[in-house]
């Protein structure tokens, strides 16, 4: 009797575990944190039995924007750095953003001429008056930016898109003849135009396939400081509708993507208006750029629904972001998780906005804006350099920033600080085309983002900003898994392909 007893037990507690099995979500775990997880694997979870364990519902059957990709930025800066580095370390590097061990950076951004992450002030268009540039000439990208763009094509297995963005045209094409500030003349404007192609034709006799444009970056201008050209709404308008636009039809480069605007996301409204103001005026845009500097803590999600409601089918990229007016510090990973940077509004933000520019933590600034954009319509987010050095340049004008990988080519040294695991969370895991589906938190502690990958993994990216570690039951239909994320953590889960 004794032994049929236990023989029923067993076999209850065997269909207990069968059906507990059953409705386990299978998953995969990848957390960084400020208690040193660099993307590190998470198997063994502690069991909270709190009935009162917060829940997180997918329902990926509620789909939202397609992802374009996530990616930073060639400078001329970040590729002389690379080249003074040694090649080990420098292959390294490359292949840290774009292979598929690494982040496998999906979108990415170069110049147009120089700016402020140049060594100097230079143009492709050294001639003056040269209208139908004749002199047109891409020789100096060849020894440092064109070598790195190639080395990173050719280590990317999936690929990755590249657009580009102008500073400024050269100086005599413009009002005020100088590199900063300044309106291209509008007698220029068919020779802007052809820049664009004769760049696109340079570029891809070289290999360098280009994806599309912003048509000018940050078009209010920088205050004046390093290579800009001014633009109001219509003026850009004009040019795009007939002149770029047109331009580029003409000469077979029609596919190329146009996005419009290129600067703070507090300032859209005003700009999709005129953009899409008529179907003769959005004809050419494929998309609105946006920047996070009018404050790198606020995501502005009002200005972000408006300007998706106003072209629901076109492109709503983040072309720009990273940690400005600090200095890297370097070999320190605490510090990127301490509220003590400060971002450019810091000093000189009027009292009515000093909300906007707290100190804050880079790790957070980039993941909580991150995950932000994505749960408001963004489909594209492109950190800004991808290496600098100790100093936070070079830069001509000394406008010191934080890339997130660090270097000191004096000593061959390289450093990953903690944003590039933020950026690999979500270039890595989730995927161009991939869809954003809906999510339902009961936890207020927890900022989460969720996407669909085309073969059909779920990539769900949890941010804890909080001081405790958090426990939270993650639901897919009928199976669920609990998950235990540390404090001041990221974490990416993965629910493989049923």
């Amino acid at each position: 009797m004794k032994s049929k007893a236990l023989y029923i037990i067993y076999f209850f507690v065997l269909i207990m575990s069968c059906n507990s099995k059953k409705n386990q979500l299978q998953v995969s775990v990848y957390e960084t944190s400020e208690s040193g997880n660099k993307l590190t694997e998470i198997k063994d979870f502690v069991k909270n039995s709190n009935d009162s364990i917060s829940k997180v519902i997918l329902n990926p059957n509620e789909k939202f924007q397609k992802i374009t990709g996530f990616g930073g930025a060639f400078t001329e800066s970040s590729a002389y750095l690379l080249n003074k580095l040694s090649k080990k370390n420098r292959d390294e590097i490359i292949k840290a953003y774009f292979s598929r061990e690494g982040a496998n950076y999906s979108l990415t951004r170069t110049h147009m001429n120089s700016c402020d992450f140049s060594l100097s002030n230079y143009s492709y268009t050294p001639v003056a008056d040269d209208v139908n540039l004749e002199h047109f000439t891409i020789e100096e990208d060849m020894l440092d930016l064109i070598p790195m763009i190639k080395d990173a094509i050719s280590t990317s297995e999936d690929g990755f898109k590249i657009f580009a963005s102008p500073w400024t045209a050269a100086p005599w094409m413009k009002d005020n003849n100088d590199w900063v500030g300044g309106k291209l003349l509008p007698k220029y404007y068919d020779t802007w135009a052809l820049f664009f192609s004769k760049y696109t034709k340079a570029y891809e006799d070289l290999g360098i396939p280009i994806w599309g444009f912003t048509v000018e970056n940050e078009p209010h201008g920088n205050g004046n400081n390093w290579e800009s050209m001014h633009y109001s709404p219509e003026e850009m308008t004009e040019f795009v509708q007939h002149h770029l636009g047109p331009k580029l039809e003409a000469d077979g480069y029609g596919d190329k993507v146009i996005l419009g605007y290129d600067q703070n996301r507090a300032g859209i409204k005003e700009w999709v208006d005129v953009m899409y103001a008529t179907e003769e005026s959005s004809k050419y845009y494929d998309g609105t750029a946006i920047h996070w500097y009018e404050s790198t803590y606020e995501v502005f999600p009002e200005d972000l629904q408006y300007a998706h409601n106003k072209a629901p089918n076109k492109y709503l990229i983040e072309t720009e972001g990273c940690i400005d007016a600090e200095v890297p510090v370097w070999k320190d990973d605490a510090w990127y998780y301490k509220k003590e940077a400060t971002d450019w509004g810091w000093d000189w933000a009027p009292e009515d906005q000093k909300y906007l520019h707290p100190k804050y933590s880079p790790f957070n600034r980039y993941a909580r804006d991150i995950i932000g954009c994505l749960n408001n319509w963004v489909d594209g987010w492109v950190d800004w350099n991808m290496v600098l050095d100790k100093q936070g340049g070079p830069n001509w004008f000394k406008n010191w920033c934080i890339a997130p990988i660090i270097v000191d080519p004096d000593n061959d040294e390289v450093y990953y600080t903690p944003l590039y695991y933020v950026m690999t969370h979500f270039s890595k895991y989730i995927r161009p085309n991939a869809e954003v589906i809906d999510v339902e938190s009961t936890s207020k502690n927890l900022q989460i983002t969720a996407a669909k990958n085309p073969d059909g993994s779920i990539a769900v990216v949890v941010f804890n900003e909080g001081d405790k570690a958090q426990d939270f039951n993650l639901a897919l239909g009928e199976k669920s898994q609990q998950i235990h994320i540390s404090a001041r953590a990221l974490q990416t889960i993965i629910i493989p392909t049923n």
